[in-house]
């Protein structure tokens, strides 16, 4: 290519913003005529490399929005340590098909048994496949719509959280709510009943969520929205930081 050619496609990929065109074109115009690649082929190669950065830019921005507390790769898990339940149900919520269908998840067990692990990598997965997901612990999510409130913006926030294709609320039973805290998170909660996927992880089992919504009927109005077509994993088993700790001792 002369310098006029050049000139001419880095002002065409600056005004059709397209960086990977302006930053590769030289590199795969050489290697294109060194392989006697005719110009559509080049232009496809220059294409297929936008078309990929792209792609990889959009993951790295979705696990970004998604704000993980860290990066829990399902790969990352000791699959044969997790309790049993969760290793017969793992390879089918791996598929994701429950994203699609709207179902939920809740892992419900005793604490370091995976909840978290699981629900992270499954989000970050959810990601790399294309889907929006939002990381939260019940806490923040619970202030955030106190803050709202106060402030009139709750709709706003609502609407916000309709969008996600996947909510993970994290910590469910960690702290217990007042009378307005917790018609504010059933609520919030029941907006995604059916249409949008939520994972929740809580180390109360369903006979102890009244403890924290101190209301028994608004307690069975949740459970039985939450868990209605769910997939309900039963994480209660050994701590892996106890294991951790039992093996660091033995040596």
């Amino acid at each position: 290519m002369d310098k006029t050619t050049d000139d001419q496609v880095i002002k065409y990929s600056k005004e059709l913003k397209l960086p990977v065109f302006r930053s590769n074109f030289k590199e795969i115009a050489r290697e294109s005529a060194s392989q006697g690649a005719d110009y559509e082929s080049f232009l496809l190669r220059l294409m297929e490399r936008e078309y990929e950065a792209r792609t990889e830019n959009r993951k790295k921005s979705s696990i970004r929005q998604a704000e993980f507390p860290s990066r829990m790769y399902l790969t990352d898990l000791k699959k044969d340590q997790l309790p049993k339940d969760a290793q017969q149900k793992l390879p089918l919520l791996e598929r994701l098909d429950f994203i699609s269908s709207g179902q939920n998840i809740v892992l419900a067990g005793n604490p370091g048994t995976g909840k978290t692990h699981i629900a992270v990598g499954l989000g970050l997965k959810a990601c790399i496949q294309g889907y929006k997901v939002l990381f939260t612990t019940v806490h923040r999510l619970l202030t955030q719509l106190r803050e709202s409130h106060s402030q009139r913006t709750l709709r706003t926030l609502e609407a916000k959280f309709e969008k996600w294709d996947l909510v993970i609320c994290d910590e469910f039973g960690y702290v217990s709510f007042d009378r307005e805290g917790s018609e504010l998170l059933f609520n919030h909660l029941s907006l995604r009943t059916g249409r949008k996927s939520t994972i929740i992880t809580t180390n109360l089992g369903f006979e102890r969520w009244e403890e924290i919504f101190g209301d028994p009927v608004l307690t069975a109005a949740l459970v039985d929205r939450l868990t209605h077509k769910a997939y309900l994993v039963n994480m209660n088993g050994e701590s892996y930081r106890l294991k951790e700790t039992k093996l660091m001792n033995a040596k």
